[in-house]
């Protein structure tokens, strides 16, 4: 690979960020293409610069390292970056190329770039390495949800999730205060969502037990779920799906 390597830098620190881009700058065939000060904004500048790798911390406020991944619908090659040897268990756990563990070794950071530069001439396991890290980390149960409020990325509180459901083959979360587009399927969010609190009532629609009013019956032997919402909406619940609710809400 003849080009540079370009790299973001994700990390909350004002001086972390100053220290990495120092290390960079004295590692030849790289170029640090810019920086994010926080989860949400790595989100927005990672498909914006399209960098070859992003060193990203993983203890963040807000949206943390595995939340960035998360969010991503392509990521790019991740070197996790942290103070806690915990956190570079778990990033080994999502497969990343690599961890950093702080205070950052130049030697340690150039031989994490020098594994990138293999996999980025490498093609097919590159494909299979971001593949790796985009599956296990979306596979994980999330405690906040990022989704779009006009043209900002927001972090909802999944507890605050009334329902989901799937307009015009978008998948919307419905809370008290509105709805908003998330970037994922049906099939992705029922797999992150907590399944002892979401239920999957019909193939277009998810609901937070926690916010059932009521089970209506319908005809055919189907039922209506109500939820607590506003509206009162009605999510349907398949005769299939009535059999495994009965276990939680015996009826």
């Amino acid at each position: 690979m003849g080009a540079k390597i370009t790299v973001l830098v994700v990390d909350d620190e004002t001086l972390a960020r100053a220290r990495m881009k120092q290390l960079l700058a004295e590692i030849d065939g790289v170029e640090c293409v810019g920086e994010a000060a926080n989860g949400l904004e790595a989100v927005e500048k990672i498909p914006e610069l399209s960098p070859d790798v992003v060193i990203l911390d993983i203890q963040m406020p807000g949206m943390d390292g595995f939340g960035v991944v998360e969010a991503l619908d392509d990521p790019p090659l991740i070197i996790f970056a942290t103070a806690f040897d915990e956190y570079a268990i778990k990033a080994f756990e999502v497969n990343s190329i690599d961890y950093l563990l702080k205070p950052i070794a130049p030697d340690r950071l150039a031989d994490a770039l020098e594994r990138a530069k293999k996999l980025l001439d490498d093609r097919p396991g590159l494909d299979d390495q971001i593949e790796k890290i985009a599956g296990l980390v979306r596979g994980r149960t999330v405690e906040r949800l990022p989704v779009m409020k006009g043209k900002r990325i927001v972090l909802v509180d999944v507890a605050d999730i009334v329902w989901v459901g799937v307009e015009d083959e978008l998948v919307f979360v419905h809370t008290k205060e509105g709805r908003f587009l998330v970037n994922s399927t049906m099939t992705d969010l029922e797999k992150r969502l907590d399944p002892s609190v979401f239920f999957r009532t019909h193939r277009s629609s998810i609901v937070n037990l926690n916010h059932v009013a009521e089970i209506v019956p319908w005809f055919g032997g189907k039922y209506k779920v109500v939820v607590d919402d506003a509206g009162r909406t009605e999510l349907t619940l398949s005769r299939a799906r009535a059999k495994s609710l009965r276990e939680i809400f015996p009826w």
